[in-house]
């Protein structure tokens, strides 16, 4: 919607000029009036406007001082001249001063429309430019940057927002066309070591932030399409996305092995998972890498390769069956499951046996993140996953992973400090993903609570409702999108989780007192702008 200002000296040609034309149904909204240049000045000082109507021959102020005006110190107003005289004079002033157009008294509707329609598409293309340098701006800048990494591992992780959803974030991301790509995913990291008398060789946590620069630069010196991204799960691990046809998967991993072995000192251990097509298969690469990761703790090349085949071990709906026992906290059951499964396993291969270890080690990890139970360096066998290789029986291994159950399911059921713990959890699976559609009954199912005492239990831990700390997150990163870039509001609503952005501008204007297209003008005038806080 673009705002028209009209100036004239007489009320009824001001009031004819309203009538002549359906102003909305343009996309144009008549935002004020004024009855001499002197009075639009003052007008124009203190409100944003996009399309100036002036008559030229008016007291005080004229419309030539006016143009002068308005040519000066408001330069990209868009003006149109509305005159009873057929002045050279005014002509050559409308001319110099760039009046879009310069139209006798009486105007027509006709005439009026057709010069309002120039002037639209003028200010159409002008800020379809401007959005379009502003999203280029945006996708250059670290925060796309963390925004595109946040939805990969989106992808990766978790199963949250609908298909549709997924769709036009991708497309925002650029990640629209990798839906026909076949892609692998690579992932590169340390494995902790230690030497003589157990002394500690090196441990990854030490290494991380070094070791993540080498790898993100690596993958912008390699050609071919390559995406790269950490896991906060897998902290000392980087993953790279690589398209197969465009990218020498054996050239990548040299290269990174080489780069990190030179500025560290230390080699990696770099696999490459399963080849997938589609970014609802980009889960199965995914873990496919961060299994065939976990074996090369393996010392026996030949039962490592042994080992590096596509099929699962443990199969999804198992999995889904065994994650049910953990979330209702039926330890028997996933006990007795899980005895099932290694024993079946061992007797098997080894190669099945040691895949099967990972994958059920692999389930806990992600359970373990998720409710916020840190575990010890001996329990992480992404750490150490030569720990597997000293299990070599399936009680061995029971007792190992039944532990690590034991001990997630027992914290996180634990009653003192459990109700606290658990909201800091749910508050930061929001703060992590606050842009895709979460919901009360979909959070209380995630952390095994009854929708209703959830409702309640969070209100009183987190101080105010669900919905009232959700729309605090998203406005939050809305407002930092709004000072820090040029986005679109529609492109801000879609990145902070509103349904769209009329509803998004509704709820801002609640919470600040103004529309977020003031919001973000007003900071072009910082001396004009008051401490707004969020309204209660």
């Amino acid at each position: 919607m673009y705002s028209v200002l009209i100036v004239d000296d007489e009320p009824e040609i001001r009031q004819g000029l309203r009538l002549k034309v359906e102003w909305e149904s343009l996309g144009l909204s008549i935002v004020g009036e004024a009855g001499n240049g002197a009075e639009a000045v003052a007008w124009l000082t203190n409100h944003p406007v996009d399309i100036v109507i002036t008559d030229m021959n008016m007291p005080l102020m004229d419309g030539v001082s006016f143009l002068e005006a308005c040519h000066e110190h408001y330069p990209s107003l868009r003006l149109i001249v509305i005159t009873g005289y057929e002045d050279f004079h005014y002509a050559k002033a409308a001319i110099r001063h760039q009046a879009r157009d310069y139209l006798l008294k009486p105007v027509t509707q006709d005439e009026l429309r057709e010069a309002m329609l120039k002037v639209i598409y003028e200010l159409d293309a002008q800020r379809n430019e401007r959005d379009q340098q502003a999203m280029m701006a945006w996708r250059l800048s670290q925060y796309y940057k963390e925004m595109k990494e946040h939805f990969i591992v989106h992808l990766v992780k978790e199963e949250l927002a609908r298909e549709a959803t997924i769709r036009e974030k991708a497309k925002l991301f650029q990640l629209d066309t990798w839906e026909e790509f076949r892609v692998c995913f690579l992932t590169a990291g340390f494995m902790e070591r230690t030497g003589g008398a157990g002394r500690l060789e090196r441990s990854p946590d030490k290494l991380r932030l070094p070791f993540e620069m080498v790898c993100r630069e690596v993958a912008e010196m390699i050609p071919g399409q390559i995406q790269v991204f950490r896991d906060a799960n897998y902290a000392g691990l980087m993953h790279f996305i690589a398209v197969a046809s465009h990218t020498n998967l054996d050239h990548l991993v040299d290269t990174l092995r080489i780069a990190v072995t030179d500025h560290l000192g230390y080699q990696p251990v770099i696999s490459i998972g399963k080849m997938v097509i589609g970014l609802n298969q980009w889960k199965d690469g995914y873990l496919s890498s961060l299994l065939e990761w976990n074996l090369k703790g393996n010392k026996d090349s030949q039962t490592l390769h042994n080992l590096s085949t596509p099929e699962a071990a443990l199969s999804e709906e198992t999995n889904k069956v065994m994650q049910r026992y953990l979330a209702r906290g039926e330890l028997a059951a996933f006990e007795q499951a899980i005895h099932k499964e290694l024993n079946e396993a061992f007797a098997a291969s080894q190669a099945r046996f040691v895949k099967l270890i990972f994958q059920l080690y692999l389930m806990l990890d992600t359970l373990a993140y998720t409710t916020r139970i840190d575990l010890d360096n001996g329990e992480q066998l992404w750490i150490r996953p030569e720990q597997v290789w000293g299990f070599d029986t399936a009680a061995k291994a029971q007792q190992f992973l039944y532990n690590l159950a034991y001990k997630i399911v027992s914290s996180a059921n634990d009653p003192v400090g459990d109700e606290l713990s658990m909201i800091q959890a749910a508050e930061q699976f929001i703060h992590e993903n606050y842009m895709y559609d979460i919901n009360l009954t979909m959070l209380a199912e995630r952390f095994n609570y009854n929708s209703s005492y959830f409702s309640e239990m969070f209100k009183a831990k987190a101080g105010k409702t669900f919905i009232q700390y959700i729309t605090d997150v998203r406005m939050a990163k809305a407002v930092q999108l709004l000072e820090e870039t040029m986005l679109s509001l529609w492109d801000i609503a879609e990145l902070t989780g509103f349904s769209n952005a009329s509803y998004f501008s509704s709820k801002f204007k609640r919470m600040y007192g103004m529309p977020p297209s003031d919001y973000r003008l007003r900071l072009t005038v910082p001396e004009k702008i008051d401490n707004q806080e969020p309204k209660k």
